[in-house]
């Protein structure tokens, strides 16, 4: 985290779930991406999935870059019970129409890069073509039936889920502090981030 603080910067990015900096959606398609990304709260309540939206050609890395961002953002409409770090940020790059998702250290158990890979691959063809909102759709409901298996999974084990669970919840508050109670104090806006991370 320190290189890519030193790449991006070390200041926290004032964001929502959704955030669509590139201008990509409609206002229909907001609207409906906002009820996809509510209807995945209301499912796992202990997690957020947020999209961000950009044109970061000037970024070479787009994976660390999603980790960077899913560390150090300030999501203004979720609520403290949910940790970053419980937290699937999808990021798009509109203009190379590439795409990662970073998922926060809670997820680990249950996510894998191969499951996010295959979960991409599924929505690529969308993304060629411009179809943001397909796109999301499909991703969100991939995303959402490999943690439907992963909780069932985790529901016949769960001792082994509940100490790894405990562990990583003892660093998480010392995070949320540090995170969340930055939006009153105007830190970056997420429509000025991509000028900030060009300087890397």
């Amino acid at each position: 985290m320190r290189d890519l603080n030193a790449q991006f910067g070390d200041g926290d990015v004032r964001m929502r779930k959704l955030s669509d900096a590139a201008g990509v959606l409609k206002l229909t398609e907001r609207k409906k991406a906002n009820v996809w990304l509510k209807d995945f709260e209301e499912r796992f309540p202990q997690l957020f999935f947020s999209v961000y939206y950009g044109a970061l050609d000037e970024i070479s890395n787009i994976r660390q870059f999603g980790m960077w961002l899913l560390n150090h953002g300030a999501f203004e409409d979720v609520d403290l019970s949910r940790p970053n770090d419980g937290g699937l940020l999808l990021i798009i790059d509109v203009n190379s129409r590439t795409a990662t998702i970073s998922f926060g250290y809670l997820l680990d158990e249950f996510l894998t890069e191969n499951d996010t890979f295959k979960i991409l691959s599924a929505a690529h063809p969308y993304l060629l073509q411009g179809n943001h909102v397909r796109a999301l759709k499909v991703i969100i409901n991939k995303i959402s039936a490999v943690l439907g298996r992963r909780a069932a999974r985790a529901k016949r084990r769960p001792e082994y889920y509940e100490r790894i669970a405990g562990k990583r919840e003892q660093g998480m508050r010392d995070v949320l502090q540090r995170i969340r109670p930055s939006k009153r104090h105007g830190k970056i806006e997420t429509r000025n981030h991509e000028r900030k991370g060009a300087r890397g």
